[in-house]
């Protein structure tokens, strides 16, 4: 399975972007709100691997973190014929930097997707995943009227796929 490192939003972003999964899922779209464990909640993956080693996890207990604002910006698409809806968080410098550090404390650890590494990472928020092609126009006519917004990034947590558990690193 995977594991992953989640960058937490504030109360109010986190309810703007489950009111955006809530318009897809009553339009009968794929939308994140079919997820509903209490887990689900929306994030920006920092980084995903196969394994996080003992010593991985102690070093991103070490980070340092302070909330810090971002802004959930444009609607962006990912792939192909399995398409996944998202809002990018458009990158500053605080963003990076931290991205940089979770990297840092992850190390070599294995299963890295190239795609998630720093100089190469999009952040963003998913919306939606497994959009049909033809269904793409009304899913993003549902959301993209909704322009950028102010959101705050206020935690860390680890979120581990195997035995589908998550736990805070840093904030909330």
């Amino acid at each position: 399975m995977v594991q992953s490192v989640e960058l937490l939003l504030d109360a109010a972003a986190e309810a703007a972007v489950r009111a955006q999964w809530q318009a897809l899922a009553a339009a009968g779209l794929p939308s994140q709100a079919a997820h509903t464990g209490a887990s689900n909640r929306p994030h920006i993956t920092a980084a995903v691997a196969a394994e996080l080693p003992p010593a991985a996890e102690a070093a991103l207990f070490e980070l340092k973190f302070e909330p810090f604002p971002v802004t959930v910006g444009s609607l962006m698409v990912f792939g192909v014929k399995r398409l996944v809806l998202v809002r990018l968080v458009i990158p500053t410098r605080a963003l990076l930097d931290l991205h940089r550090a979770v990297h840092a404390a992850i190390g070599a650890a294995p299963g890295v997707p190239e795609h998630v590494a720093p100089d190469s990472w999009t952040p963003h928020v998913t919306l939606a995943k497994r959009v049909p092609p033809e269904r793409l126009g009304a899913a993003a006519g549902l959301v993209a009227a909704d322009g950028d917004s102010p959101a705050e990034v206020v935690g860390i947590r680890r979120w581990d796929g195997d035995r589908r558990r998550e736990w805070p690193v840093r904030g909330r």
